[in-house]
């Protein structure tokens, strides 16, 4: 019985050391990706869920610029509940198999579009600068209290999608032990076989 323990536990100990020394199969690298996506999508969705509530109980009991915050949060996480719910649907699509090249393009879209809404958080936060600010100008709470909100709700998304960023960035990485190989230059396309 010791035996059997001991020799349990040591596997789980090297498989843990000798698990990144093979090339991971694009099947597992998409599957990866999807899981990222899906769980990035019920983590906004909760997000805004949350937002809703708790901006649908400050809207109806609050006044000023503390109402019209709660009325901006409860409008954007409205949004954010659709988004949510169409990009976890899509995650969770089933897809036919794909290749490497396809795989590769696959993970390079996703980083890219959360390059993309970073630049949009920053300017969603800008935006919502100024419309405190205009707020303050005019003398509008409902300005003040807009601009507060997406002032929230893009540092969020800023760091939602960072952190998303990050676990997609460190996913595709998974396929330069694939491509490490391949040489490019102005005659084509080879591939190089070490011995």
């Amino acid at each position: 019985m010791k035996w059997k323990l001991l020799l349990l536990v040591g596997g789980m100990l090297t498989g843990g050391f000798c698990k990144g020394q093979g090339k991971a199969s694009i099947p597992d690298v998409n599957q990866h990706r999807s899981m990222i996506e899906s769980g990035g999508m019920m983590v906004l969705g909760t997000w805004a869920a949350g937002n809703m509530v708790w901006a649908g109980i400050g809207a109806a009991s609050k006044k000023g610029k503390t109402k019209a915050f709660h009325q901006m949060n409860l409008y954007w996480n409205s949004v954010n509940l659709v988004i949510a719910g169409l990009g976890y649907i899509n995650a969770k699509k089933s897809r036919e198999p794909i290749g490497l090249w396809e795989s590769m393009k696959a993970q390079q879209k996703s980083e890219k579009i959360l390059l993309v809404n970073a630049a949009l958080d920053f300017g969603y936060m800008a935006t919502g600068m100024y419309l405190k600010e205009r707020g303050k100008r005019l003398e509008s709470e409902q300005l003040h209290g807009f601009g507060n909100s997406v002032i929230l709700q893009g540092a969020f998304l800023m760091v939602f999608d960072g952190i998303l960023y990050a676990l997609q960035s460190k996913n595709g990485k998974k396929f330069e032990p694939w491509i490490q190989n391949l040489d490019l230059s102005t005659s084509g396309l080879g591939i190089k076989a070490t011995f």
